[in-house]
């Protein structure tokens, strides 16, 4: 799967190609791999650790995988948050993004960019009715070139926001 979502040819055609799929329990070790890479850290559970925050997390969490020749390379994910009923009005869901990871050697090659289009994708066919993210600074021009907004002016700390197209 490629992105156009910050696209940039020089770079992606120099890139093997990746895959993206949705991780399921077979994908553990993939997962807790990046997510030590990420943190830089030696956590002989954390395999475990994941496991049981995933079965907790149960069909709300959604991970996606970025693989490049059966190696990961990269992650993202999205919690389904339900709102309470009102009365009168249909029930809705939104989409927290989180846990958006590529490897340094991989980065600035799209694989970012082509996670956050299939968790998108997956918010639209769910029909979120928006989605949230709280970006490192680095990461704030990827989100916002794929349509995320600052709502309104809450300092540093700020929420992006993407409403559906």
């Amino acid at each position: 799967m490629r992105s156009r979502v910050g696209y940039n040819p020089a770079v992606t055609s120099e890139l093997p190609h990746f895959v993206i799929h949705v991780a399921d329990a077979n994908d553990l070790s993939a997962v807790a791999s990046l997510r030590a890479l990420w943190d830089d850290a030696d956590d002989h559970d954390l395999e475990g650790r994941i496991a049981s925050w995933l079965a907790a997390e149960g069909d709300r969490r959604t991970i996606w995988l970025a693989s490049v020749s059966d190696s990961p390379v990269g992650m993202a994910s999205m919690f389904e948050y339900r709102r309470m009923p009102h009365p009168g009005r249909p029930d809705s869901r939104w989409g927290y993004v989180g846990n958006m990871f590529v490897r340094e050697e991989f980065r600035d090659r799209g694989i970012g960019s082509a996670l956050l289009v299939a968790l998108i994708a997956a918010a639209d066919e769910r029909s979120y009715v928006r989605l949230v993210v709280s970006p490192s600074v680095r990461a704030q021009s990827l989100y916002r070139r794929a349509g995320f907004i600052v709502p309104d002016s809450a300092g540093d700390d700020r929420l992006f926001v993407r409403r559906p197209s």
